[in-house]
């Protein structure tokens, strides 16, 4: 075989310098008989002959011989060395204006040959960009798109190839084909050429590289691409046509219209029908379409729209399946069933509701089952979900009688920062405006201690964040000396100190009015501390820094003349001239401002 390929290669070379059609003819079918056989051998010998040189002439789009080279080029390609070859003789040119051709073989064998020329190879897709080869398939798959005929099915999954090929991964080209309105044209062709699994199948792949662009979702959404993905789902019955179906689905339903328009078209019904036949399941497959008809489920629940859709005033039918998964014994249902109470809770009126149909009681069963050796993720689920549950007033009170806070509490040795936070934002949700939960919670010395560790968590912000919160939160709502008593013991008061130089106003706020609590509730045990954390000379940063907002400064203010009852603060006071920075603010233009340091002048005037 080596022999004659040799010999037949070298009949080319002469053949072509004479055009004589037949011999060219014989030696073309010589060489693709080799590349059948051995193709990368037989590639390799047309890259040693120079014979990839010779080609570009015979592409001439009136010659008989043409299918055939276009089809050598295609097998060629196929191999990842001979791609660069193939753009560096000159192939690309002639093959793009070969798609110009009327003959459905040229055009075949044209488009497989650029291809696998554009396959992973940033020389041939640049070669064929340049030479404008996407723009005429992209036309040719418009034109050709209402013709059902299986020749044309055939010439349009080549097509289709091509054009994924071409633009897989690369963002620059796949923006270019969504300019040029390829995705249109692609949900068209799913929806007439459905029966067709080679097509289909092409058409998936495309729309999986091309939804991961945003400015494509735009475009997907203004066709029914929601329609004809869900009628698809339903005719499939093996796993890995419902996965390739999936992995579209997954970054489509991450825009909220489109989110809507699946919800609408009855995808949330085949994945419900897809967890009730795979949740007994022990084979992979099953695992896997499980976690993936769930989590998709929970991400159609993140779009407002659709997830009140499914809601429907706590009576859906969707909603109430959803809550069975809470008892389930699959942790992948577990996880979502909470994920997606957690994004059912984003409103008041749908939280006010679900406290009110008893799903805490749910949760807790399913925290109380994950105490002991947990699974994380099932924790941090559950957590979030009792998080938003507590943020309308009305639910705070019922929660805490429920004994959420002793639940909550049982995470408190847990070293997983993600569970930690939910924790933490759970019990500040939960004590905001309730005195005694407040005062219960903040004498617990264990949970401060656990807090104070907390503040110190520099590798992990959110948690530094969150405790230092519910620390400020438990003073200011319980407004209760045994608690101040408590942070004091903990060695608490610093991270407050701490707290009140935070970049977010907010946590500035709540830092100043906890320790305004803490001096006029026990100015004495707390002295040592403030001193040592340089309270005062954070106050003097505050009202000296005119980006310092007002009600910071105000607070600040009511702070310093609350400490003024301590001898060592009071000498700190007067040691920085308090009353020119004080006296300035008289004239700020904030009048609650303005007021205030009138007060504070006369009161550090008083008692220097």
């Amino acid at each position: 075989m080596a022999d004659n390929l040799s010999e037949a290669l070298k009949k080319l070379k002469l053949a072509s310098a004479d055009s004589a059609t037949d011999s060219v003819e014989s030696c073309l079918d010589c060489l693709l008989k080799a590349l059948a056989h051995n193709n990368a051998n037989a590639s390799e010998k047309v890259q040693e002959m120079g014979v990839l040189s010779l080609l570009p002439t015979l592409l001439a789009p009136q010659s008989s011989c043409t299918p055939k080279v276009a089809n050598i080029i295609a097998e060629v390609a196929k191999n990842e060395f001979m791609r660069s070859p193939c753009v560096e003789a000159g192939l690309i040119p002639p093959l793009v204006q070969l798609l110009h051709s009327k003959d459905q073989e040229v055009l075949l064998q044209t488009g497989r040959a650029l291809g696998n020329i554009c396959y992973d190879s940033h020389e041939g897709r640049s070669a064929v960009d340049q030479a404008g080869g996407a723009q005429i398939v992209a036309g040719h798959i418009k034109s050709l798109s209402q013709n059902t005929d299986p020749d044309n099915g055939k010439l349009l999954t080549v097509f289709c190839g091509m054009l994924m090929n071409y633009s897989n991964e690369n963002d620059s080209l796949q923006a270019q084909l969504i300019n040029m309105g390829v995705i249109p044209t692609l949900v068209k062709l799913l929806g007439l050429h459905s029966d067709n699994t080679a097509l289909t199948e092409m058409c998936l792949i495309a729309f999986g590289n091309l939804a991961e662009l945003e400015s494509s979702k735009e475009q997907f959404a203004s066709t029914n691409i929601a329609e004809e993905l869900v009628r698809l789902f339903q005719k499939q019955a093996e796993h890995e046509k419902k996965e390739m179906i999936f992995e579209v689905l997954a970054p489509l339903a991450e825009n909220d219209v489109i989110k809507l328009q699946l919800v609408e078209a009855g995808l949330v019904e085949c994945l419900l029908d897809v967890v009730t036949h795979t949740v007994n399941g022990d084979r992979d497959e099953d695992v896997a379409q499980l976690k993936t008809a769930s989590d998709l489920m929970v991400l159609l629940l993140l779009g407002d729209e659709s997830m009140q859709k499914l809601f429907d005033a706590g009576k859906g039918s969707v909603f109430e399946r959803v809550l069975s998964w809470v008892p389930s014994h699959n942790h992948q249902l577990q996880l979502a069933g909470a994920l997606a109470i957690a994004n059912f809770a984003r409103n008041d009126g749908n939280c006010i509701q679900m406290v009110e149909s008893g799903i805490v009681q749910k949760l807790l069963e399913l925290l109380d089952r994950h105490v002991e050796e947990g699974n994380v993720t099932v924790q941090h689920a559950a957590l979030s979900a009792l998080r938003n549950l507590a943020i309308p007033v009305v639910n705070k009170a019922k929660m805490l009688s429920a004994g959420v806070s002793d639940t909550v509490l049982k995470f408190l040795p847990s070293e997983m920062p993600p569970v930690q936070f939910k924790l933490l934002g759970t019990l500040r949700m939960l004590i905001d405006t309730q005195a005694d939960a407040a005062d219960q919670l903040g004498t617990n010395s264990k949970l401060v201690e656990r807090l104070v560790e907390w503040c110190e968590a520099k590798d992990h912000a959110g948690v530094m964040g969150e405790s230092n919160r519910l620390l400020s939160a438990l003073i200011r709502h319980s407004k209760s000396k045994d608690v101040v008593k408590t942070v004091i013991q903990g060695a608490g008061v610093k991270h407050l100190v701490v707290m009140a130089m935070s970049e977010h106003m907010i946590m500035q706020n709540e830092a100043l009015v906890a320790l305004g609590l803490i001096a006029g509730l026990d100015l004495v045990g707390a002295e040592k501390d403030f001193v040592g954390a340089g309270l005062v000379q954070v106050l003097h940063k505050l009202l000296s820094d005119e980006r310092t907002a007002p009600e910071i400064k105000y607070n600040s203010m009511i702070l310093i003349c609350a400490v003024m009852g301590s001898e060592p603060l009071h000498k700190e006071v007067q040691g920085l001239a308090f009353i020119d920075v004080v006296s300035k603010l008289r004239s700020h233009e904030n009048k609650t401002v303005s007021h205030q340091a009138s007060l504070t002048e006369q009161r550090l005037t008083a008692q220097s």
